[in-house]
């Protein structure tokens, strides 16, 4: 056998071995065994100037320097005097007073006393002169020409009329600022009245990012057969700025363990935390946990998403290898990387409120480990409505697209639907969307929500399916379901599936066609119709399906009368997966519109003028969101960019 074939064969066995776990435990043991190993404490205090303390947290208290105001002065503009020089002033018998030969405005120190009888003239923020106990507004007074001049006062004043004396905002020695306050614009402002020019913060921790795996490339980079853009590192670097740290980005490193332990070694030296994403798994490319040696205190909990989650201790500090799925690495980060984080941040931690909602369908989990479910939250008319957003841990918009999780105990088997959920938000409180889209989706769809955006109004659109859509609706629990639906015994376009309560919205019209490899002599020049029925026949030739209820897979279901091709049972949920698995040469046709063909540069064989369009609930229809959707959807605007995609607005129902 070959040194290569050696090699090779070695790979297989330990991916058919996997390595396992060292020991599965809850997450709540896990946070306990974080909390025994590292002290959640701030770290050392550093000084920084005003200029960079933006956003910093204090260390310790911060005193005066001086006084706010440093001097007694002037609230108004008007005249400084003597308060028993006004005593009985009034229209019919106004106070007469000589005006002092000097003006005080802002930044001009006094030069002449105030002696009775007279006053000086002062402007709003001037020094109060001495011998000068109150001012009067300038509205109050009457000018009398003379040598020198004079007021005539028409209201007496108190002692301390308009005056605000040195000290009065802030104190010398008082503590303006505290241990933990976080510094904004506002306590910038202060600290700078104060006269203090630099203060004590903690340091932000620095976090070592590291993205481990043979299959990254740096985003944007062409991507080699296999590869996928490293998303983790970016949103893992954003989050710990979010947290109030300072990501030290050490890029991308293959599943070699010498070239990991070299890596790990330079990231302990260089940051307080190290965060590796990949190579955790019990998978025979992950390596990352071998490196760590008797330092790991937790490999394997029962979560999900993040059961291959990886903690150790090296040289004293904190060492986090994250799932390398996208969702299952930021969950596992802000559930345990972000507490320690924030600690040693001198921050508190982090604000949790959970709402409660109603799971509108049925989840599924797996029995033994506690999971937490993406979801995406809708208004209905009994209160909030839970989406699941199931797209798994490999997903990277599960999370920003998540309003919060809820979790499913590990003792059962999932979620029933109807069955009320505490969901926990993610960051600052949601805003329910205004408007609530559930059914398939389009980029024509997305090009007229951008216009609704425009005016303030926010959407949320959840890529169900076509009879998903169409399910949610008639519960009531959307505004509009996008459809597709074609009936087979008709052959008209949703129209047949309308139900009481609801009502047809015409939208747009796509061309739904056959997709293959530009050259595919197979299909090149040939009717749309008559390549589905060769191609069926053709065992060698390998179909891409559609997921069942998606209008692609009634039209598809039809044109195959009952046939079922090689390929027939793969079938994923969008046009784009579809275009990407005949691109890449993983099947050799499907069928798709033509917008995404055209984007994936493949073939392109008409098979149907597709109606998109939308049913409405009747008794959503008055709602001032649904309203402005169906004048947009009107607009000029709105057409110009449907058919800068390539769709044809519809002028009548469907």
């Amino acid at each position: 056998m070959s040194e290569h074939h050696r090699s090779l064969a070695e790979r297989i066995r330990r991916a058919a071995r996997q390595e396992q776990f060292l020991e599965v435990v809850s997450a709540g043991e896990a946070m306990r065994r974080l909390r025994d190993a590292f002290p959640f404490a701030a770290l050392p205090a550093e000084e920084v100037t005003l200029a960079a303390a933006l956003g910093r947290v204090i260390a310790r208290p911060v005193p005066a320097a001086g006084d706010a105001p440093p001097f007694d002065r002037s609230a108004v503009d008007g005249f400084a005097l003597r308060a028993a020089d006004t005593a009985g002033a009034a229209e019919a018998a106004p106070r007469r007073l000589v005006l002092n030969a000097e003006v005080l405005a802002c930044g001009v120190a006094p030069g002449i006393e105030v002696a009775p009888g007279t006053a000086t003239a002062i402007a709003t923020g001037g020094v109060i002169p001495r011998g000068a106990d109150a001012v009067v507004m300038i509205e109050h007074t009457e000018w009398e020409e003379g040598d020198p001049p004079a007021i005539l006062l028409s209201r007496p004043a108190a002692p301390g009329s308009f005056i605000s004396f040195a000290g009065s905002d802030i104190a010398r020695g008082e503590t303006v600022l505290r241990a933990g306050a976080v510094v904004t614009s506002r306590e910038i402002g202060m600290l700078a009245a104060c006269g203090i020019a630099a203060v004590p913060v903690v340091r932000r921790p620095r976090v070592a990012v590291i993205s481990t795996g043979d299959e990254l490339v740096p985003p944007g980079t062409p991507l080699p057969p296999g590869a996928i853009p490293d998303s983790n590192a970016a949103i893992l670097s954003a989050a710990v700025t979010e947290n109030g740290g300072e990501a030290l980005p050490l890029g991308i490193l293959r599943d070699e363990e010498a070239a990991l332990a070299a890596a790990l070694r330079q990231a302990v030296e260089q940051a307080d935390i190290v965060v590796m994403s990949g190579g955790t798994s019990k998978g025979a490319g992950d390596v990352s946990h071998r490196i760590l040696g008797d330092g790991v205190i937790v490999h394997g909990v029962a979560l999900k998403p993040g059961k291959p989650l990886c903690i150790a201790r090296v040289d004293g500090k904190p060492v986090f290898v994250l799932p390398g799925f996208p969702t299952s690495a930021v969950f596992t980060f802000h559930q345990f990387a972000v507490p320690l984080l924030r600690a040693m941040a001198g921050l508190p931690a982090r604000e949790e409120t959970d709402v409660a909602a109603t799971l509108p369908v049925r989840m599924p989990s797996e029995l033994g480990r506690e999971e937490y479910v993406m979801a995406s939250l809708a208004p209905s008319g009994d209160g909030i409505l839970a989406w699941p957003l199931g797209k798994g841990s490999g997903s990277v918009t599960a999370f920003s697209q998540a309003d919060g999780f809820f979790a499913i105990p590990a003792l059962d088997q999932g979620a029933e639907a109807g069955q009320a959920v505490r969901v926990r938000l993610i960051g600052a409180a949601t805003r329910l969307p205004d408007l609530t889209i559930i059914g398939s989706h389009c980029v024509g769809l997305d090009a007229v929500l951008d216009l609704l955006a425009a005016e303030g109004l926010r959407a949320r659109s959840l890529a169900v399916g076509s009879l998903g859509g169409l399910a949610a609706a008639r519960r009531g629990e959307c505004d509009l379901a996008p459809a597709h639906l074609l009936d087979a015994k008709t052959g008209d376009y949703n129209t047949p599936f309308l139900a009481p309560g609801l009502r047809l919205v015409p939208g747009w019209r796509r061309l739904q066609g056959v997709v293959f490899r530009p050259g595919d002599g197979r299909f090149a020049g040939r009717d749309g119709r008559a390549a589905v029925a060769e191609a069926a026949a053709d065992p060698r030739c390998l179909l891409v399906n559609r997921n069942a209820g998606s209008g692609t897979r009634i039209l598809l279901d039809g044109l195959l009368g009952g046939a079922k091709p090689a390929g027939y049972a793969n079938q994923p949920k969008s046009h784009n997966a579809v275009a990407a698995a005949v691109a890449q040469g993983r099947a050799d046709w499907g069928v798709a519109i033509e917008t995404v063909a055209r984007a994936y540069g493949l073939g392109f064989l008409p098979l149907a003028d597709e109606h998109y369009d939308f049913f409405l609930a009747e008794a959503r229809a008055d709602r001032t969101a649904v309203a402005a959707f169906l004048r947009v959807l009107e607009s000029a605007e709105s057409r110009a960019a449907l058919a800068a995609l390539g769709f044809a607005r519809a002028a009548t129902g469907a």
